[in-house]
């Protein structure tokens, strides 16, 4: 069985009058440890995929399993916590918090999980050591340049060590972490 399974995935939005389906009908399996990218044009659907695996949207029919489990049957606050253990997001355009420090933005994902202060400080660390930003642990996102502000991103993404990473259209400056089993890149 493959880690992502998609069957006749579908997502529709409505715009006004007119009916968007950037995704219609895919059929995707993706196995543990692959490392892939979505390359397409602007509007074909990239970010709706991204979006759908990482459990931020849902599909508006079809079916999305990760790891043998059916999004779509999770309540919000399984799929909240599913998305904590599995999903490390890095978003297009970053989505720190301006009023937290690099630390505090990287530590933020580790807020779901029961680990002691200590724990959390070792993992915030090695993260921020791993994409070579931890000397701007107490800087805010406004003290910080767009690539040091992407590198806290990627740092929090991996905090957690999800099995998933899923990137929306990233420029790497560093290898992506070793330890992720599938990474995706939009």
């Amino acid at each position: 069985m493959a880690l992502i399974e998609c069957r006749k995935l579908t997502r529709s939005y409505r715009r006004g009058q007119n009916v968007i389906t950037p995704l219609h009908e895919l059929d995707l399996d993706v196995e543990e440890g692959s490392f892939l990218s979505l390359m397409g044009p602007s509007g074909s659907g990239k970010t709706t995929l991204l979006n759908l695996i990482g459990g931020i949207d849902t599909p508006t029919s079809g079916s999305l399993t990760i790891d043998g489990r059916d999004l779509a049957r999770m309540s919000r606050s399984q799929l909240a916590r599913w998305r904590s253990d599995y999903i490390g997001y890095i978003f297009q355009l970053y989505n720190l918090v301006p009023t937290l420090t690099a630390y505090e933005n990287v530590e933020l994902p580790l807020l779901l999980h029961r680990l002691s202060r200590r724990e959390r400080h070792r993992k915030v660390q090695l993260a921020m050591d791993l994409v070579g930003i931890a000397d701007r642990h107490d800087h805010f996102p406004r003290q910080l340049s767009g690539g040091q502000e992407q590198r806290v991103a990627i740092a929090r993404a991996i905090v957690a060590d999800p099995r998933i990473i899923v990137a929306d259209e990233p420029t790497w400056t560093a290898r992506p972490p070793r330890r992720s089993s599938t990474c995706w890149y939009g």
